[in-house]
């Protein structure tokens, strides 16, 4: 089958039940637009409806993983739209205990199988949630990763306030939050946020996939369901906490301040 040049997410499944789920916005180093928003959670739902997946692989196609948010939204942001990506109410849960954007994050996580994401290029904000979402990660020790969305005036809001604070030092979360530093692929395994480095995060994906799909595929879902289950995380109040505290930023002076000043490239002017 070839590829429509308008295909936002490709999804495979094997002979041996190992799906494959590609970013494909190339272009745009597969930033996340409505229609990718979209891709991904019909790329979840399809996956969750086949019995025969036993484990997913996770990755994108070109130059990396996922840039983040579309840079038009935050242009939008600027000039004062205050819809969110998928709508205007944030606060309404569309997907479970998600709404339709945090689902790209968590409805990994939800998926009865395991998922691996290969991380390589950027893992910027919104794309760095979804890579979140995944049970394992792979990450190319040069790769970046950043929670960027202060540097927009936002907060993280695509479940990753979930997985962070189940991987992260409580000050060493704070710290990445507050600063939207950018870290190496090396330094994300150091502190938590990827489970291991390789030069070739995909290789090394697809044999971990291929170790886990010989394996008994009802103890492997038993196993992360006890996992799932086991979370001191509050989900459903820390995912509606991530939809309010967004929704009551996006649009104010000052985020608009801060998106305008970012796409600008100058010193924002807050007030």
């Amino acid at each position: 089958m070839t590829d429509s040049p308008d295909q936002r997410v490709r999804v495979s499944v094997d002979d041996r039940g190992i799906a494959e789920v590609a970013l494909m916005r190339v272009d745009k180093m597969n930033a996340i637009d409505p229609a990718m928003f979209n891709a991904i959670n019909d790329a979840i739902a399809r996956l969750r409806d086949d019995a025969g997946v036993r484990v997913v692989v996770l990755h994108g196609e070109g130059r990396g993983f996922c840039a983040g948010l579309d840079m038009s939204r935050f242009q939008q942001m600027g000039e004062g739209q205050t819809a969110g990506s998928l709508g205007s109410d944030l606060v309404a849960r569309t997907h479970g205990l998600a709404n339709a954007a945090q689902h790209v994050g968590w409805g990994w996580r939800q998926l009865p199988v395991p998922v691996i994401a290969a991380v390589h290029g950027v893992a910027f904000g919104g794309g760095l949630q979804i890579a979140l979402g995944a049970d394992i990660r792979v990450v190319h020790p040069e790769a970046k990763l950043s929670v960027m969305e202060v540097k927009w005036g936002l907060v993280p809001d695509m479940s990753g306030c979930v997985f962070m604070t189940e991987l992260l030092r409580a000050d060493v979360l704070r710290e990445l939050t507050f600063t939207g530093r950018i870290v190496s692929g090396t330094e994300a395994q150091a502190l938590g946020l990827a489970t291991r480095v390789a030069a070739d995060p995909l290789a090394q994906a697809r044999e971990l996939a291929a170790e886990i799909a010989a394996l008994s595929p009802d103890a492997i879902r038993a196993a992360k369901r006890l996992l799932n289950g086991a979370s001191p995380v509050d989900a459903s109040e820390v995912l509606l906490a991530e939809a309010r505290e967004q929704q009551a930023l996006i649009g104010s002076p000052n985020q608009r301040e801060a998106a305008l000043a970012g796409l600008e490239k100058r010193v924002p002017r807050f007030r």
